[in-house]
């Protein structure tokens, strides 16, 4: 159990380019937010993909497995190979690989996959020492500063494209994040998104 009197982390450091994401190490960080657009070809093909024919993963690999990893989930999807496949896939290998350089770690756990529901809909703090996340299809994460009592206020949102990296609750070092995240809420509405989650095995080398 971690000592309630630790310092609390609280900024959520936010920038466009993926340097920014290194920030999520540095004192007082609970988390780091990359910004940025979608490529306009991938968003197209990703938001014309049926939801029955959209990726789907779940293994543990390498940062430097991940690539392959989404190229075989597109395969067993049945999906056309093409340059916007190409780009998912690319772009997954690229931040397991940035994932593993903030972290100090090479071993990863992947998961692709589609979100119908609201499942994930109580804010939370994950059991992992940092999780990455980011929506390629559909909405972003949403997160805020924790209360003692209800959800954050104000509550913020990711934009579909962007990455963030959470802190989680195994995170070693004196301080304890207090930024909690959530899936925005989506039953009902018919739609879906295509989340990618990266968790850091072992300890955070750089949570001091």
């Amino acid at each position: 159990m971690r000592d309630h009197g630790m310092t609390l982390a609280t900024g959520v450091a936010r920038g466009d380019s993926p340097g920014i994401l290194h920030q999520v190490t540095r004192a007082g960080q609970a988390a780091a937010i990359w910004t940025r657009q979608r490529e306009a070809g991938l968003a197209e093909w990703i938001d014309g993909v049926a939801v029955e024919n959209l990726p789907q993963a779940r293994c543990y690999c390498t940062a430097q497995r991940a690539r392959a990893v989404a190229q075989a989930a597109c395969e067993g999807a049945g999906l056309p190979i093409g340059r916007a496949h190409e780009v998912l896939c690319d772009d997954i290998g690229a931040l397991a690989v940035l994932f593993g350089q903030v972290m100090g770690r090479s071993a990863l756990h992947l998961r692709l996959e589609v979100v119908r529901d609201d499942a994930c809909r109580k804010f939370h703090m994950d059991q992992v020492p940092a999780r990455l996340l980011c929506s390629y299809r559909g909405a972003g994460t949403e997160y805020g500063l924790m209360r003692a009592q209800g959800d954050p206020q104000p509550v913020c949102r990711m934009a579909t494209g962007d990455v963030g990296i959470f802190r989680g609750a195994l995170w070693s070092g004196d301080e304890m994040s207090g930024v909690v995240h959530r899936s925005p809420p989506i039953a009902g509405f018919g739609a879906a998104r295509l989340l990618l989650v990266l968790d850091v095995l072992g300890a955070a080398q750089h949570g001091r």
